[in-house]
Order: structure tokens, then C-alpha cells, then sequence
């Protein structure tokens, strides 16, 4: 059984920083990638960032890059992501997910290719 633990969301003023931590856990698990994907009330589930594990290579939409940075411990088996300069629209519930596929790229925004999906985390930013 694999395990996505997520931590870290929270309530914040616009401007500020949170960051976000997505534990891995299972047996026989070998993770090659990781995303970070939100849902906003009345919006679709939307990809924000994702790495390739080993490699550490990052891919990031279009609306966080340059606010946000995902990274990884391998050690720890442990994911983040660094919310910086937060905007009112970044409010969402924020899910971290991953990849068992050893061709994972770190430019795989769609959900339908991410293997294990964590609980999610919200994150309200106020204006």
C-alpha cells in the first residue's frame, strides 16, 4: 500500500510563503516522479508542478513559475513545494500525487499519468 502524506497548508495574507510537504511511504515502492496539482471551488483540477526524482528536473505552470519551487529529499522520500509572493487566486486544495513509471518526465501535467495521489492540503490566501 502507497502513501502520500501531505502537509503544511494553511491561511495566509497575499504576499506571504507557505510550503507544502508530500511524505511517500510504501513497501516496494519506487517513485520516479512527483506532481503537485490544486482545485479551486468551480475550477478544474489543474497541474502546478512536477519533478523527476532522480534527476531533480522541474517543469512548472505557466501561473506559479517563478513564485513557486518543487524539490525533493531523496532520503526522506519527501516532496515540496515552496509558495512564494501567494496571489488570492492560488487558493485551492492542493494534492500532491506520484509516479511509478521509470519514463516519468518531469513534464507530465496531466493527472491520468500520476499513479498514487496524496489527501490534499488547503491553502486560502486572503486578500
Amino acid at each position: 500500500q502507497v502513501q502520500l502524506v501531505e502537509s503544511g497548508g494553511g491561511l495566509v495574507q497575499a504576499g506571504g510563503s507557505l510550503r507544502l510537504s508530500c511524505a511517500a511511504s510504501g513497501r516496494a515502492f519506487t517513485m520516479y516522479g512527483m506532481g503537485w496539482f490544486r482545485h479551486a471551488p468551480g475550477k478544474e483540477l489543474e497541474f502546478v508542478a512536477a519533478i523527476r526524482w532522480g534527476a531533480g528536473t522541474t517543469n512548472y505552470a505557466n501561473s506559479v513559475k517563478d513564485r513557486f519551487t518543487i524539490s525533493r529529499d531523496n532520503a526522506k522520500n519527501t516532496g515540496y513545494l515552496q509558495m512564494n509572493s501567494l496571489k488570492p487566486e492560488d487558493t485551492a486544495v492542493y494534492y500532491c500525487a506520484a509516479d511509478r513509471d521509470p519514463l516519468f518526465s518531469s513534464s507530465s501535467s496531466q493527472r491520468g499519468l500520476y499513479d498514487y495521489w496524496g489527501q490534499g492540503t488547503q491553502v486560502t490566501v486572503s486578500s
